[in-house]
């Protein structure tokens, strides 16, 4: 009889919008010997269904989805019974992300351009019950917490909330007003109070100079 040599493979579940990207992971996670997909979504709705049917031992997810963002998603996540942990890869500057991701819930952050051995390092610290960031990212925030909150904003942008940066970047990416409150199931009355509130906290005149600027800030956030 052969000793059971067998590793039970902890279980990943990809949420990201990019065919290729979910294919490019899966192939990446199924080539490990402890590791193994056991789904994959596009979107927020449709993969919070399968994560209560699959229970998976890692979420990982992008910032940017169709409909509702992955910040969202995780606080969703947060209200419920035993979610997985999350990391989230996403393409989407770390300094400005990051922090925020924590506190939505996820347990670490992580940048697409990295090595696929600092993605894999960062699987397995979470799945072993730690946080993962970028050395970087890390001593950012421990520089930040040692100076005090009044010392974290960089950028405009860190002092919006997590609904007024996500409707900054679905105008970035092009969409209008309408379409925006279709992805996000809120009224078009709603999407034009956070673009009031965008062009008050940017100083921006008009709603021209909120669509430049949010078209330029995504186009130097593309890092994939």
């Amino acid at each position: 009889m052969k000793p059971s040599s067998q590793i039970s493979k902890k279980r990943i579940y990809l949420l990201d919008d990019h065919p290729i990207v979910r294919q490019g992971l899966g192939q990446l996670i199924n080539e490990q010997a402890d590791l193994t997909v056991c789904g994959a979504a596009p979107d927020a709705i449709s993969a919070l269904q399968a994560i209560d049917e699959l229970s998976p031992d890692l979420l990982i997810l992008d910032i940017s989805l169709d409909g509702p963002d992955g910040l969202d998603l995780l606080k969703r996540l947060r209200l419920r019974d035993n979610p997985p942990p999350v990391l989230v890869l996403s393409m989407h500057d770390e300094s400005l992300y990051a922090e925020r991701a924590l506190r939505a819930g996820a347990m670490g952050y992580i940048m697409k351009q990295v090595a696929t051995e600092s993605l894999l390092a960062a699987i397995r610290k979470i799945l072993g019950g730690g946080v993962y960031l970028s050395d970087g990212m890390s001593a950012r925030m421990l520089h930040q917490f040692a100076k005090g909150n009044g010392q974290a904003a960089h950028s405009p942008l860190s002092d919006l909330s997590d609904r007024e940066l996500e409707v900054f970047r679905l105008i970035g990416e092009g969409q209008g007003t309408r379409e925006i409150a279709e992805l996000l199931h809120v009224s078009v009355k709603t999407v034009e109070s956070y673009q009031a509130h965008l062009k008050e906290k940017l100083s921006l005149r008009n709603s021209r100079e909120l669509v430049q600027r949010a078209i330029h800030w995504v186009s130097s956030n593309q890092f994939e």
